[in-house]
């Protein structure tokens, strides 16, 4: 893509890596270890939704798909690919680039979207607070349960401000406390419905939930008007 800032990525077998300033290749630490990645589906089946998140995962990609049904031919980043599910659910017509901070699983990922027949998607090994792209680069971002891990939401939502086009719309889905079984440890930090609401106003986005009842998920669309 046109949008990538020169001189900041080295790309090694599909993958692009972010430079520091000596030249070297950065170095992210996942939050389950390198080895996790072979397993993480399953995991997501078999644990997560089920057990974590009181949720029904066929559901969820129920959801997911119907939202972007309608969404082709944009350019669209993914903030948190994990292993690729995206390429099951979204139209293949669309431009895409997906970023994460584990190398295993952003190789998952790119097994699913040549697998999914994606002619134009790119993977990036970047944090969601250091996006390795120029400003208003794309027209739509999404970001599917990975919100409560990122370090810092408000680091995270200027980044998602600055490469976004105005009236941009940005897909989140993330667990809320207000929705979890008390017993459960979602890991990561949880915000509230009205906490994200409050967040993203700061930050010029018209914040608005979804109807969708999913376990501890909550579904919502903030679009940019800046």
């Amino acid at each position: 893509m046109k949008s990538i800032k020169e001189n900041f990525t080295v790309k090694k077998q599909e993958i692009n890596y972010l430079i520091d300033r000596s030249g070297k290749i950065k170095k992210f630490k996942p939050w389950l270890g390198y080895l996790f990645s072979f397993s993480y589906d399953k995991l997501m089946e078999k644990s997560v939704f089920p057990k974590l998140l009181n949720a029904n995962i066929n559901k969820h990609f129920e959801i997911l798909k119907n939202e972007f049904i309608d969404i082709h031919s944009l350019n669209i980043i993914e903030l948190g690919t994990g292993s690729g599910a995206l390429a099951e659910v979204l139209p293949n017509d669309n431009r895409y680039v997906g970023i994460d901070i584990s190398k295993g699983l952003l190789k998952k990922a790119n097994y699913k979207f040549k697998k999914n027949n994606f002619d134009n998607f790119e993977l990036y090994n970047s944090s969601a607070d250091e996006l390795p792209f120029e400003d208003n680069s794309f027209d739509y971002a999404i970001c599917n349960l990975s919100l409560n891990f990122f370090d810092d939401i408000n680091l995270f939502i200027n980044e998602l401000k600055r490469v976004l086009k105005t009236n941009s719309i940005f897909f989140c889905s993330v667990p809320i406390p207000e929705r979890k079984l008390e017993k459960s440890k979602i890991s990561g930090t949880l915000y509230s419905e009205n906490e994200l609401n409050q967040i993203f106003k700061k930050y010029d986005f018209d914040f608005e939930s979804k109807s969708y009842e999913n376990g501890a998920i909550l579904y919502f669309t903030a679009i940019l008007k800046k």
